[in-house]
């Protein structure tokens, strides 16, 4: 009887001990889970603020200016003006990075492969790559509209008929007729095909019923140097270039593509005095940064520039190159590009300009 009562209350014992084992178990689970919820929730309070610290203010590293153009070209000195404004005002080296070829557009690569943080900036001859997004379509490796977000548009520059002074011509009338005598055999250069010095090359030919060959070079400057050595004979320069290089005295200006003469060359008429009838072809300059940067990079690298262009100094050195300084705000500046695509396209169309 005690070992059957032993036995039974054993097992009663051990029904009860897994019970309360199992309550304990369940106690325990509840608990944990409290704690680790409870834990889980200070940590998130703390890490939030964490976080928010562990993401510095941009910018907080240097930033590439990507200029798609030769140093010592119309672009160059644009962008190098203000990288150093923008590098001053933004407390960080903003170090300008040529990258020329392909008319500008493997720099314009480079700018839309990057990351949209704002570290890195396009330099951009918004003329240029309007002319280019109808005459070279997919082949720039990039769309305008939708791989870029414009910050502003910064100048206008006007274009320049230069010839090499041994060409025995002393106007635009001589120029054409020159040219006509000699379909073929006169030279022009440019920054390569799709530019606005070919373009502005192009729309002359057309006018002046002319024949002049073309040739492409990876920038202003490069161009500019065979224009002075002889190797070719004409060329369409933006103003800064074209200032520059009369000072060797081995060049002569023809006419400026503007609907008024330009200050710094007050003694070079117009195209139209010239004799070429609204023959007006601006160059437009902007910053670009890669579509996706936050809008309060772009709202601080606007106001930057705002204030660079604003600066005594800036506004000298434009001036001096025959720079007309313009101020956008970045949906300005949108407009604005959109506005030069639908304008080129239409140019592109009445001339049959094409890319080679």
């Amino acid at each position: 009887m005690t070992i059957v009562h032993f036995n039974d209350q054993y097992k009663v014992s051990s029904k009860m001990l897994s019970l309360a084992c199992s309550s304990f178990a369940a106690g325990v689970t509840r608990t944990t889970r409290a704690v680790a919820l409870s834990t889980a929730a200070l940590f998130g309070a703390v890490a939030s603020p964490g976080q928010a610290l562990a993401q510095p203010a941009w910018p907080d590293k240097p930033i590439s200016f990507v200029v798609p153009y030769s140093a010592g070209g119309a672009v160059d000195v644009v962008g190098r003006a203000l990288g150093q404004k923008l590098s001053e005002g933004l407390g960080k080296p903003v170090v300008v990075d040529n990258k020329p070829g392909f008319s500008g557009n493997i720099g314009a690569q480079q700018v839309a492969k990057a990351p949209a943080d704002g570290y890195t900036l396009l330099m951009a001859a918004l003329t240029s790559y309007s002319i280019n997004a109808t005459l070279l379509q997919a082949s720039n490796g990039y769309s305008l509209l939708s791989d870029f977000t414009p910050v502003a548009v910064v100048g206008n520059l006007p274009i320049v008929l230069l010839v090499n002074s041994s060409l025995p011509v002393g106007s635009v009338h001589e120029l054409i007729k020159l040219a006509a005598s000699k379909p073929g055999q006169i030279a022009f250069g440019s920054s390569g095909n799709g530019s606005i010095e070919h373009v502005a090359a192009e729309m002359f030919k057309r006018q002046a019923k002319v024949d002049l060959l073309h040739v492409p070079y990876k920038g202003a400057a490069p161009a500019i140097a065979d224009l002075l050595g002889g190797q070719i004979q004409v060329m369409f320069a933006t103003a800064p270039t074209a200032i520059s290089a009369l000072r060797s005295g081995k060049l002569k200006a023809l006419a400026v593509a503007t609907p008024r003469r330009v200050g710094v060359l007050p003694d070079v008429p117009t195209a139209t005095e010239a004799g070429l009838k609204d023959f007006e072809v601006p160059s437009t300059y902007g910053v670009l940064v890669r579509t996706g940067t936050p809008k309060s990079i772009i709202t601080r690298l606007n106001a930057e520039l705002q204030k660079s262009l604003q600066m005594p100094d800036v506004k000298t050195r434009f001036q001096a190159q025959g720079i007309d300084i313009v101020m956008t705000t970045p949906e300005e500046a949108e407009l604005r590009v959109r506005g030069e695509v639908a304008k080129w396209a239409k140019v592109i169309q009445e001339t049959h300009i094409t890319a080679q």
